[in-house]
């Protein structure tokens, strides 16, 4: 953990939960539009689900790289570099002229997710003291998920004014406005470099691939929690909208199940991180991981539009619960002279179990009943819950006693090692 003073208040309002808010705007503007705009250029239902699909593959491909970027260039640098990417993207959607023009644009839009999300993490792992970083983390993630409830509304104003692409035009004001308040965010100091770090002439050569041999065993067992709890994640947005139809519940309902599901899940995003910070990740991680896992196992039973509202308000209620999980976690673990690199794989690890989701409820749904998908997604978060409850480290009762000086676990810390407490 850095030593140096941590970033006050005001500017981590304007430089980054401000811009997460402006931001989550912008994929909330365009993801009703995407599928849509891939219709209208005469692609098929296939076609346009792929280019769905696509913003999801650039962020996994940009993952590996966004570390190494972010190490060489500063995190103020790769943000400014990352928003020009975004509105080039989102640019080539708003005029695309074919499917291949758009889906061009949507997998760039995607890559630059990639590179921002990972120069914001690294940022705030250094700039934020341990005793607050949760709660740090997890309201930067909740006021993206308050920008996305947000981004619909206004492209839907835009869109009854200038047809379907309206959706992109918000997304691209909103693009250009995060873009130059992120643009202030300083480069903070590095922790002192060892060998094998990003300053370190082999490390240049093979910074992450040096990281990927040197943290395996971290990377094997968190990070298989971590990609479970990504798929976890979005199994939802595809099961409950399937599930909803199978049922004979109209687009509207439907609609408005996600609404109330999407309005508990943001109520529940901001504690998330304060009980985090207080009681530890592992009193988070574990409980959203066997709620979300509740939330699939139910849904077979779910017969009308009552019983699929709960099983809705469950599933929003576990994804809450895991607000700041996957980031705060990566920050307490990550090396410090190696930060963004390891940030690279642990977020390809998540974002490879968010991207496999839909796929495996697609998957399972191709070759038995629908209700068997949401049975496998249930077990697979029931095994992150397991995952988590043996890794994740376990911090000291807070608060912790002044003479207790608050440990903050290392890389290795893969076995319950953490604070004044010992290995479980």
């Amino acid at each position: 953990m850095s030593t140096r003073p941590s970033a006050p208040p005001v500017r981590l309002a304007w430089t980054v939960h401000v811009p997460a808010a402006v931001w989550g705007v912008a994929q909330g503007a365009a993801a009703p539009v995407v599928a849509l705009a891939a219709r209208e250029h005469s692609a098929s239902l296939g076609v346009a689900g792929l280019v769905v699909a696509l913003a999801g593959l650039g962020q996994l491909v940009g993952d590996l790289p966004a570390g190494r970027v972010v190490s060489r260039f500063g995190e103020r640098r790769s943000i400014v570099g990352a928003g020009v990417l975004a509105v080039l993207g989102v640019a080539l959607c708003l005029i695309s002229w074919s499917v291949v023009s758009l889906a061009v644009g949507v997998f760039l839009a995607g890559l630059s997710q990639a590179v921002w999300g990972l120069a914001r993490q690294t940022y705030l792992a250094e700039a934020v003291p341990f005793a607050r970083r949760a709660r740090i983390m997890s309201s930067v993630a909740a006021m993206m998920r308050v920008g996305f409830l947000a981004g619909p509304i206004l492209g839907a104003a835009a869109i009854l004014a200038v047809g379907t692409r309206g959706g992109f035009a918000v997304q691209l004001v909103a693009v250009c406005v995060a873009a130059v308040l992120m643009g202030r965010v300083p480069d903070v100091g590095r922790s002192p470099r060892t060998p094998g770090t990003p300053g370190d002439p082999l490390a240049r050569e093979a910074g992450l691939w040096r990281v990927l041999v040197e943290h395996r065993r971290l990377l094997r067992t968190l990070g298989l929690g971590a990609a479970l709890m990504g798929l976890s994640r979005t199994a939802r947005t595809v099961v409950l909208p399937l599930w909803a139809d199978l049922l004979g519940v109209d687009a509207a309902t439907t609609s408005l199940v996600f609404g109330a599901s999407a309005a508990l899940d943001v109520l529940v995003s901001i504690p998330a991180g304060y009980l985090m910070d207080r009681f530890g990740r592992r009193a988070l991680a574990v409980p959203s991981l066997a709620v979300l896992a509740a939330g699939y196992l139910a849904l077979p039973l779910a017969g009308g539009v009552a019983s699929l509202t709960v099983v809705a308000l469950v599933l929003g209620l576990g994804n809450g619960l895991s607000n700041g999980v996957i980031m705060t976690l990566g920050a307490d673990v990550a090396p410090p002279g190696q930060r963004a690199e390891f940030f690279g794989a642990w977020r390809l690890l998540h974002d490879a179990g968010a991207f496999a989701g839909p796929l495996v409820v697609a998957g399972t749904a191709l070759v038995a009943p629908l209700g068997a998908a949401a049975l496998v997604v249930g077990a697979a978060s029931a095994a992150g819950g397991a995952v988590f409850w043996r890794y994740v480290p376990v911090w000291a009762p807070w608060p912790r006693p002044s003479s207790v000086a608050p440990a903050v676990p290392g890389p290795d810390a893969v076995t319950g090692v953490a604070g004044t407490v010992g290995t479980r």
